[in-house]
C-alpha cells in the first residue's frame, strides 16, 4: 500500500514538471516568434506623418509625431489627454506592446511632423531624439513652424539628441538603418545592391511644392535581412531626384512610403523606377497628399501594389482598391501594419478590415523589373 502511495506521488510530481516545462517552451516559442518580425505601423494622423517601427530586438523608432492638439497647422500643444495624434500614437504603441520610445526621428520641422512631440512626451517616455538640428528662418514660409520648433526643442533638451548626417547609421540592434538624406544633403554612393541606371530620369528635378524645409528632410532606409523599407519624410526637389537619378542610390525596395504624402512633387516616375518598391504606401489624408497625379503614376507601375491610409476625396478612380485603403472617410482612424521577416517576405494588414495580404520573398527577376 505504501509503495502504491509513493508511486502515485511520484507520478503527480512528474506531471507537474511536464506542465511547467510545456509552459516554459510555449513562452519561449512566443518570444522567439515575436523576435522574428520587423513591425511597422503607419498611423493615421490625417495627412501628417507618424510611423512606428518595432524592431526584432524589441526597440522602438517613431518617425514623426503628427499634428498638435486638434490637428491643424494653426493648432498649438494643449491638454495631452485630448491631443488627437499623440493619443493615436499611444494606441499604436500599446498594440505593439511598447511602453517607451527608444528613438523619435523627426524628418523635418513642419507642424504635421513635429507638432505632436510636446503632448506625446507627456504620455510616453522618449529616450533619444533624432533630427537635422534646427530649421532655417525661411521655414516660417509655413506659418507657425518656428514657434512649433521652439516647443519641440524645449522637450528635446531633456533627452539625448542625435544629429546624423547622410550616410550615418542609427544604433538599432539587428537592423541596418542608414540615413540617406539630411539637411539638404544625400548619400552620394549607392547602398549595397543599388546602383542601376534609371532610364526615365528627366533632365532636372521637379520643383518642390515647399522649397525651404521639405528638401531638408531626414530620410532613412531600413533593412532587416532581405527586407527593405524607405521613409524620406517630405523630401522633394533636388535631394529626392539625387537618390534616383541618374542611378538609383537606394536600390530595390520592398516598401516605399511615398515622399511628401504622395503630393504632386512626388509623382516623378523615375523615383518608382529607381526604388522598385513592391508596395508603395501613401500616408495621405482625405484632402491632403495622395493627389491624382501621384496615385496614377504609382498605379501604372507593373508589379507594385498601392496602399493608402485614406481615400483621397477628389481623386476618384485614381484611388486604389478599397481593400487596400485603411480609412474610407474621416470618421475612422485605422492604421496599416507591416510585419516583415528576415527572408524578405512580409504581410500588410488593413486595420479597418483586419485582412492581411502576404508578399513572398522577392525573386531576383522581380528586383530587376
Amino acid at each position: 500500500m505504501a509503495a502504491q502511495f509513493s508511486s502515485a506521488i511520484n507520478w503527480t510530481v512528474v506531471m507537474r514538471r511536464i506542465v511547467v516545462v510545456c509552459a516554459l517552451l510555449a513562452c519561449m516559442s512566443l518570444t522567439v516568434g515575436a523576435a522574428r518580425t520587423l513591425d511597422i505601423y503607419f498611423i493615421d494622423v490625417e495627412g501628417g506623418q507618424s510611423t512606428l517601427v518595432v524592431t526584432p530586438a524589441g526597440e522602438s523608432l517613431l518617425i514623426d509625431t503628427g499634428f498638435p492638439s486638434d490637428g491643424t497647422f494653426q493648432s498649438v500643444p494643449g491638454d495631452a489627454a485630448k491631443a488627437r495624434d499623440a493619443n493615436r500614437i499611444v494606441a499604436a504603441a500599446r498594440a505593439a506592446g511598447i511602453k517607451r520610445l527608444d528613438y523619435v526621428l523627426l524628418t523635418h520641422f513642419h507642424a504635421d511632423h513635429d507638432g505632436g512631440v510636446v503632448e506625446l512626451s507627456q504620455l510616453l517616455p522618449i529616450r533619444t531624439f533624432v533630427d537635422h538640428g534646427s530649421p532655417r528662418p525661411e521655414v516660417e514660409s509655413v506659418a507657425g513652424s518656428l514657434k512649433m520648433f521652439e516647443a519641440y526643442a524645449a522637450v528635446r533638451a531633456k533627452s539625448r539628441h542625435l544629429e546624423p548626417a547622410a550616410g550615418a547609421r542609427l544604433p538599432l540592434k539587428n537592423l541596418d538603418a542608414v540615413i540617406v538624406s539630411a539637411a539638404g544633403a544625400t548619400i552620394t554612393t549607392p547602398v549595397t545592391g543599388a546602383g542601376a541606371r534609371t532610364h526615365s530620369c528627366a533632365p532636372a528635378a521637379r520643383p518642390p511644392e515647399e522649397p525651404n524645409e521639405n528638401p531638408r528632410s531626414t530620410g532613412v532606409r531600413l533593412q532587416y535581412g532581405a527586407f527593405t523599407f524607405l521613409d524620406v519624410g517630405d523630401l522633394s526637389g533636388q535631394p529626392l531626384y539625387a537618390l534616383a537619378c541618374p542611378q538609383s542610390l537606394i536600390g530595390p525596395l520592398d516598401v516605399y512610403l511615398v515622399a511628401h504624402h504622395g503630393g504632386p512633387d512626388a509623382s516623378d516616375p523615375a523615383t518608382f523606377e529607381a526604388f522598385k518598391p513592391r508596395v508603395a504606401l501613401f500616408n495621405n489624408g482625405a484632402r491632403k497628399g495622395g493627389v491624382r497625379a501621384t496615385l496614377s503614376a504609382a498605379a501604372s507601375v507593373p508589379g507594385m501594389d498601392v496602399w493608402q491610409l485614406h481615400t483621397r476625396e477628389d481623386a476618384d478612380v485614381a484611388n486604389t482598391a478599397s481593400e487596400r485603403i485603411a480609412n474610407l472617410d474621416e470618421t475612422t482612424a485605422h492604421w496599416i501594419k507591416i510585419s516583415a521577416n528576415a527572408n524578405g517576405s512580409f504581410t500588410v494588414t488593413n486595420g479597418r478590415t483586419g485582412q492581411s495580404k502576404p508578399y513572398a520573398a522577392a525573386s531576383a527577376s522581380s528586383r530587376t523589373r
